[in-house]
């Protein structure tokens, strides 16, 4: 052994999906009740008992970040599909609408996480979705359809400064006015 921890062992095939119908049924329940739902409805929604719950996220905490992290992990693998399929402009106007669509909907989780979860968690989940803007604004700024002053943090905080303003109160078409002027302004 030499001091090296064990290797984790590969989850059971029923471990797995009930992880998979609790993250499910928490998305679910986070977006009709916000994250203070009920932990005891989320796990009999999903079928299993409260135990199991705790097993696979031992607190509240625990089941927010992971509900956010695969959030997160969609909206990151959108943006690489995107570059993949698009125009670099395209790329960047349909994946910068995602991410105010994701800030939107996941603000109250997040705001949860960032006043009780570990730092760490935020903070990982602000790197990844810095590294998603970054390569889109980059091809974009390469190909001149983007300006070349922008950085990422700031068409982040700029779409995020824009759910702020607009989640409380629900105008979605406010929030595409002020949408399509930040992209007014992104272009060259």
């Amino acid at each position: 052994m030499g001091g090296r921890a064990p290797a984790e062992r590969p989850r059971r095939t029923d471990a797995r999906r009930n992880r998979e119908r609790l993250l499910t049924v928490a998305r679910e329940a986070f977006d009709e009740a916000g994250p203070d739902a009920s932990l005891v409805e989320i796990a009999r929604r999903a079928g299993v008992g409260q135990g199991t719950l705790y097993r696979h996220f031992p607190t509240r905490t625990a089941l927010l970040t992971a509900v956010l992290a695969d959030r997160i992990e969609t909206l990151c693998r959108q943006a690489a599909e995107l570059s993949a399929t698009h125009s670099a402009d395209d790329a960047l106007a349909t994946w910068l609408r995602l991410f105010l669509v994701h800030a939107r909907v996941n603000q109250a989780l997040a705001g949860t996480l960032m006043a009780e979860g570990p730092e760490s968690a935020t903070v990982a989940c602000h790197e990844v979705i810095t590294h998603a803007a970054t390569g889109l604004l980059d091809r974009a700024q390469r190909e001149g359809t983007a300006r070349s002053d922008l950085t990422p943090d700031d068409l982040l905080q700029l779409l995020v400064g824009i759910a702020l303003a607009t989640a409380r109160d629900g105008d979605a078409d406010q929030a595409d006015r002020l949408f399509a002027l930040a992209l007014d302004a992104v272009r060259r």
